[in-house]
C-alpha cells in the first residue's frame, strides 16, 4: 500500500495518463493535415467539387483534433516542472534543447499557416492558399521530430557530459542529439503509424456513410484514399518497427528481453506467442513459440544468441550497481503484443479492403458502378459479396478507426515502460527523477483534477468528432466553388468567374 501510494508511482501514474491521452490526438494530427492537403491538391489541379467538399469535412475533423491536442499538450510541459523537478534539474540544459525547436520552429510555423489555412479561403489565391495547409503539414512533422529526439535521448543519451560540480547533464553535441540512429528510427516509425491511424479513420469513416449510401461521391474518394494510406502505412510502419527493435535490442537488451519473456539467454531466441511466467521464480509457466524468430529479429538471422532478462538483470548489476533492474515484465510482454496484434488487424483490413474495392478493369462489367455509387465489393472478378457479408465488411470498417489508435497508445505504453527503472536509460533512476518537496496528497490531488479534467475533454472531443462525422461534408454554396475576394486577382480554377459585386459575399469558408 505503501508503494502504491508513494509519490513516485502517482507521479508515474499521472504523468501516464496524461501523456497516452495527449497522444491520442498527435497522430491524427500528423496524418491529417497531410491528406487534408492531399485532398486540397487534388481539387486545386481538377476542380472537382469531390475534393473540395472532402477536404472541407476532413479538415474540420482535423482541426477539432488539434485543438484538442493542443489543449492537452500544454499540460506536458507543466509536468516536467509540478512532479518531475528533479529529472528538469538534471536533464534541462539537454532535453530542454529539442522542445525549444520545436516551440520556436515547428509550433509558431504550424500555428502560423493554420490561421491563414483556416481564413484564407476566401482571401488567398488557391495555390497560395493550398501551400499554408502542406505548410501546416510539415510544421506538424517537425514538431514530432524535435519532441521525438528528446525522447530518444531519454532512451539513449548521446552528445551530453556530467558537471561534476553541479551534477548536471551539459548538452556538447546538439547535431548528434538530433541525429543519432535512435531518433531517425523512432521518428520513422511514429510517422508511419501515425498515417496508419489517419488512414483507418479516413476508412471508418467513409464505410459508416457507404454502408448508409450517404455523401457517396466523397466517401468513395476518402475512401480509396484510406484504404492506400493504411496498406502503405502498415508495410512501412512493420518495416521502421524491425530497424528500431533492432536497436532497442542494441542499447536496452533488457527491454527486448522482457519484450519476449525470455528469462534466459537462447541461441537460437524464439519469438514468443503466448506465455503465461513467474516473475518471482523467473521462468515461464506456460509458453507457446516460434523457433528461432528473435533471433532474427535481433540479428537478421535464425541461430545467434539473445541475452535474457536474468543474464541481464546482473550484467547491469555489475554494471551500476545493486539494485533489480527489469521493468515491470507481464506489462512490457502484453503491451508489445496488443501494438503488434492490432496494427496487423489494421493492416489486414485495409488490404481486404483494397482488394475488395479495387479497379475497374479488375471486374466484370456487371459489378461496375460509378464514382457516385456505392462499390461493389467483389471477392473474384465475377463473384461479388452478398448483401450480408457487404454490410458485415463495412461494420469491421467502421470498428477498425480504433484499433491503430490502440495499438499506438500500447507501443508508447511499451517504450516508456520497458525502460524502467531508469527515466534516462544508464544515467538517471526514475526514483532519483521526482520532485523531492512534492507531499502523496498534493500529487493525489494533481491526479484526481488532471483526470477528471480529461475525462471531461474526452466527452467534448468524441461528441464533436461524432457530430461532424455523421453529420457528413457540407454542401457547397456559390461561394465555396468562387470564393468572393481573392488576393492577386481572377480566380484561376476551373469554372466561370465570380460575378461583379461579389466582394460583398461573406466569407466562404468558416468553422
Amino acid at each position: 500500500m505503501e508503494l502504491a501510494l508513494a509519490p513516485e508511482t502517482l507521479a508515474r501514474w499521472q504523468f501516464g495518463i496524461t501523456t497516452v491521452y495527449h497522444f491520442l490526438f498527435v497522430p491524427l494530427t500528423l496524418s491529417l493535415a497531410s491528406l487534408t492537403a492531399g485532398l486540397q491538391t487534388a481539387w486545386v489541379r481538377t476542380g472537382k467539387e469531390k475534393y473540395l467538399r472532402a477536404t472541407k469535412f476532413w479538415g474540420k475533423l482535423f482541426l477539432i483534433n488539434i485543438a484538442m491536442g493542443v489543449v492537452t499538450g500544454i499540460v506536458q510541459e507543466f509536468q516536467f516542472g509540478m512532479n518531475w523537478s528533479d529529472y528538469s534539474r538534471f536533464v534541462g540544459d539537454v532535453f530542454g534543447a529539442p522542445l525549444a525547436f520545436e516551440a520556436l520552429i515547428a509550433f509558431f510555423f504550424e500555428s502560423t499557416f493554420i490561421g491563414l489555412w483556416i481564413f484564407g479561403w476566401d482571401k488567398l489565391p488557391p495555390k497560395l492558399h493550398l501551400a499554408t495547409i502542406w505548410a501546416v503539414a510539415v510544421g506538424s512533422v517537425l514538431s514530432a521530430y524535435f519532441i521525438l529526439a528528446a525522447n530518444s535521448w531519454m532512451q539513449h543519451p548521446v552528445g551530453y557530459r556530467v558537471d561534476e560540480e553541479t551534477g548536471r547533464a551539459e548538452l556538447t553535441d546538439i547535431v548528434r542529439v538530433l541525429t543519432q540512429n535512435t531518433a531517425v528510427a523512432q521518428f520513422a516509425h511514429t510517422i508511419t503509424a501515425a498515417f496508419l491511424v489517419g488512414g483507418a479513420f479516413l476508412v471508418g469513416i467513409s464505410a459508416y456513410h457507404l454502408l448508409r449510401r450517404r455523401h457517396v461521391a466523397v466517401m468513395r474518394t476518402s475512401l480509396r484514399l484510406g484504404l492506400v494510406t493504411m496498406v502503405v502505412a502498415g508495410a512501412l510502419t512493420a518495416f521502421s518497427g524491425d530497424r528500431l527493435g533492432k536497436i532497442m535490442y542494441e542499447q536496452q537488451p533488457m527491454k527486448m528481453a522482457a519484450a519476449e519473456a525470455l528469462w534466459e539467454t537462447e541461441a537460437p531466441a524464439p519469438f514468443s506467442l503466448f506465455a503465461v511466467g513467474d516473475v518471482d521464480a523467473g521462468h515461464n509457466v506456460v509458453s507457446v513459440e516460434v523457433p528461432g524468430l528473435l533471433s532474427f529479429l535481433a540479428h537478421d538471422n535464425f541461430s545467434d544468441p539473445v541475452p535474457g532478462i536474468n543474464d541481464t538483470n546482473e550484467e547491469l548489476r555489475e554494471a551500476y550497481g545493486p539494485g533489480d533492474y527489469r521493468p515491470n515484465i507481464p506489462l512490457a510482454y502484453w503491451s508489445f503484443r496488443w501494438m503488434i496484434g492490432f496494427g496487423m488487424a489494421s493492416v489486414a483490413v485495409g488490404a481486404a479492403g483494397l482488394w475488395l474495392t479495387r479497379r475497374r478493369f479488375l471486374l466484370a462489367e456487371t459489378l461496375r458502378t460509378g464514382e457516385d455509387e456505392v462499390p461493389r465489393l467483389a471477392l473474384t472478378r465475377h463473384l461479388p459479396l452478398g448483401p450480408a457479408l457487404t454490410r458485415w465488411y463495412w461494420r469491421i470498417a467502421t470498428l477498425t478507426m480504433l484499433f491503430p489508435l490502440v495499438a499506438s497508445s500500447w507501443g508508447w505504453i511499451f517504450t516508456e515502460t520497458g525502460r524502467q527503472p531508469w527515466v534516462v536509460y544508464g544515467v538517471l533512476e526514475t526514483a532519483d527523477a521526482v520532485s523531492p518537496g512534492v507531499s502523496t496528497s498534493e500529487v493525489i490531488t494533481s491526479l484526481v483534477v488532471f483526470t477528471a479534467l480529461y475525462g471531461l475533454l474526452a466527452v467534448i472531443e468524441v461528441r464533436l468528432i461524432v457530430r461532424y462525422a455523421k453529420a457528413g461534408p457540407p454542401e457547397l454554396t456559390e461561394a465555396d466553388r468562387h470564393p468572393p475576394t481573392r488576393i492577386g486577382g481572377p480566380p484561376s480554377l476551373p469554372g466561370p468567374r465570380q460575378d461583379a459585386g461579389s466582394e460583398d459575399r461573406p466569407m466562404a469558408f468558416s468553422y
